[in-house]
């Protein structure tokens, strides 16, 4: 199947000099959820606007559903929706007028039955006369994801949806996402909240200093690169780790009363019975023990982290 999203060998050099992206290439599938991450200032945001028709690419070609976003403009952006990081909209229009307003945007006729579903969808319907003055800031955001869905575009952008947003409201937003998703809508979502790409994603895509540096499944990237975590509680003080037990590259606690042995997800748990095993042969006691696994933010960070 042809990917609705096709970016190739995109770049963008700002008048400065400055390269805000360097030959990204992406294939977003339909029907997907896919979380780009990256710190501030990694390209995130510039690489939306690109294919939004926010701003122009420097080089490379990008395509929307095979309607290439320069020289079939209209079509392509027909097929998007976007919910910015701001919240741009006339505070004191009502929010069936400014959502309405946005469908009309499109060229789109009018469709009172389609923005009556958006607003009931999104929990908006007993705000629909309300001024957007009065809204709360979590509203407010439900009402941007409205507008971008007026005129009933294929792909949504949702960056940094929930920024600002508490966790009750949140939780509600992965719903609607969830939903649309299931309709048929291919979500690309851009978070600082890493459990959320964790909830939501199918599949993560990483990017720093302008660059993609990983794309994979989350649960692939999950099992390739995360780590598991054993903590062993000691009953007495360990001053240090006998030197037969240097293959496991153990960690000794500051007051020495926990070590802590890393092993790969993918790896068995034989090593662990080896491990537990030599302790008792040095006289180490185990009062109790505790597994974790990385989580992605954990991955996160060691990918952003790395030279």
């Amino acid at each position: 199947m042809s990917p609705i999203i096709s970016v190739s060998n995109l770049s963008k050099i700002y008048g400065s000099g400055f390269k805000a992206l360097n030959n990204i290439n992406l294939d977003i599938a339909k029907g997907e959820i896919f979380a780009l991450l990256g710190p501030n200032g990694a390209g995130k945001t510039t690489l939306i606007s690109i294919i939004c028709g926010i701003a122009n690419p420097t080089h490379g070609k990008i395509s929307v559903n095979g309607h290439d976003i320069i020289k079939d403009y209209r079509a392509a952006r027909s097929m998007i929706g976007l919910v910015p990081q701001e919240l741009h909209t006339d505070a004191f229009e009502s929010v069936w007028a400014t959502v309405s307003f946005s469908r009309g945007l499109f060229g789109k006729p009018k469709n009172p039955a389609h923005i009556e579903k958006v607003l009931k969808d999104l929990s908006l319907w007993d705000k629909k006369d309300s001024k957007i003055v009065t809204l709360s800031g979590g509203m407010k955001r439900r009402v941007m994801i409205a507008k971008a869905l007026s005129h009933e575009p294929q792909v949504l952008f949702l960056d940094e949806p929930t920024a600002g947003v508490d966790v009750e409201l949140r939780k509600g937003m992965w719903e609607v996402v969830r939903a649309l998703q299931a309709s048929g809508v291919t979500i690309i979502l851009t978070t600082h909240y890493i459990e959320e790409a964790e909830e939501m994603a199918d599949r993560i895509g990483v990017i720093n200093k302008g660059e993609i540096i990983l794309i994979e499944n989350k649960s692939t990237l999950m099992q390739k690169l995360g780590k598991k975590h054993l903590t062993l509680q000691l009953p007495s003080k360990l001053d240090a780790i006998p030197p037969d037990l240097a293959a496991y590259n153990l960690e000794l606690s500051g007051d020495g009363r926990t070590l802590i042995y890393d092993y790969d997800t993918k790896g068995d748990r034989t090593g662990i019975t080896s491990l537990l095993n030599d302790l008792r042969t040095a006289g180490i006691r185990i009062s109790d023990l505790d597994t974790t696994q990385s989580s992605l933010e954990d991955i996160f960070v060691s990918l952003v982290r790395a030279p």
